[in-house]
């Protein structure tokens, strides 16, 4: 059997599938005909080898509670060496219904109410909701934009607010969402030893890893093995493989009091066993998902290469930054001179495209809109025709 699902270019009817992104638009204030370009997921088909292995435990019929055997671990472990050569232990890993959750588990604990909790935006928003929604202390140490579209990391803000604020927790997004950057091991390092130095924990999203293009993923455990004690990563193909929708993540924490800490509030908030579609699924990817994620890497990539030759012939003033990873193109709109909720709301009353005011991934966003790619190539021409008129309106 060969991989089926490689046809990325066919747009699929997605409404009238609960989809969040197509089938909510008015409950969420937006016009029924609306283009989304908004939310994270993909237009895609997943691997057909994931759809094979749902179908078998769909025929099956029935649905009792489940639990992973030793052969899921060792898709998952296989998966991880060969992709970004990290020897992962069975012991390490904490199945959870999602990264965010696991997100808040941590910050539960690892931290007591009014400690101080570092996050660099423009960041991804649940970052800040899971901090302070937990009655933790917000600090930002916001990344530096660059006058080639490149962000870069201020390190010595980033070691002032740790030890002004006393901070004990520092939630890295890696690659970084919205600012599609892949961090090196150069500049993982640097901010690893100023955690180290200074009895920071560190709780690692690496939810979009497979999703790089121009350098390969350094996870962040693996870059010095004094790390691995101060460290949780949280992964899950549920980007990967257009899956989120199935509730599966994998956490991995090397340290052994830290794994049992964050366990004990995973159980405290009720949860034990993940659904059985995301155990089926996760596993088929791992096994069977090369060939998939192949094609839909090379997709994407000339989706990106296209958005930036679109928007530097007919949106010349608007400037779309680097993207070393992800599916999210985030796009400088300052030029504009308005913020980035007025944009948005714009785009859809004049054109009815949805993308992301990037006002939500913090203050420093408030002058860029995020895009996400991850769609048919004639779907994605459609939303950034509709930019251009909408934004030729607003200049």
């Amino acid at each position: 059997m060969s991989e089926r699902h490689l046809d990325f270019d066919t747009v699929i009817d997605r409404k009238g599938t609960r989809s969040l992104k197509y089938d909510f638009a008015v409950r969420r204030g937006k016009p029924k005909d609306v283009l989304p370009l908004w939310v994270a997921d993909m237009d895609f088909q997943t691997s057909s080898y994931i759809t094979d292995a749902l179908e078998d435990m769909v025929k099956h019929g029935v649905f009792g509670y489940s639990e992973s055997e030793e052969h899921y671990f060792g898709a998952v472990q296989n998966w991880m060496e060969r992709h970004y050569n990290w020897h992962v232990k069975e012991s390490w890993m904490t199945k959870t219904p999602g990264i965010v959750f696991a997100l808040a588990m941590a910050v539960k604990a690892y931290t007591q109410e009014n400690d101080a909790v570092l996050i660099q935006p423009p960041v991804y928003y649940p970052f800040k909701e899971v901090v302070e929604d937990n009655h933790r202390r917000l600090v930002n140490n916001t990344l530096v934009l660059g006058g080639d579209g490149t962000y870069t990391i201020d390190y010595e803000d980033f070691e002032k607010k740790i030890i002004e604020e006393n901070v004990k927790l520092f939630i890295l997004c890696n690659p970084h969402n919205p600012v599609g950057r892949v961090w090196t091991k150069e500049e993982l390092e640097r901010l690893g030893d100023i955690c180290l130095k200074h009895g920071v924990f560190v709780v690692s999203d690496e939810i979009h890893a497979d999703f790089v293009f121009e350098r390969k993923h350094t996870v962040f455990s693996e870059v010095k093995e004094a790390y691995r004690d101060i460290s949780m990563i949280c992964t899950s193909p549920s980007k990967t493989f257009n899956i989120a929708g199935l509730q599966i993540s994998n956490i991995f924490i090397s340290n052994p009091e830290k794994a049992t800490a964050f366990r004990r509030q995973v159980a405290a908030a009720g949860y034990s066993q993940v659904g059985l579609p995301g155990l089926v699924a996760c596993e088929a990817a791992y096994r069977h998902g090369d060939e998939w994620l192949e094609g839909v890497l090379a997709y994407i990539k000339a989706n990106a290469e296209f958005t930036r030759a679109y928007l530097q012939e007919h949106l010349s003033r608007v400037k779309m930054t680097k993207l070393e990873g992800t599916y999210l193109v985030w796009v400088d709109c300052s030029v504009l001179k308005k913020p980035s909720e007025e944009i948005v709301t714009a785009l859809l009353e004049k054109e009815k495209v949805w993308v992301n005011e990037g006002s939500m991934y913090g203050e420093d966003g408030d002058n860029f809109i995020r895009i996400n790619i991850a769609c048919p190539r004639q779907q994605l021409a459609k939303g950034l025709e509709r930019l251009k008129h909408a934004f030729g309106q607003l200049s």
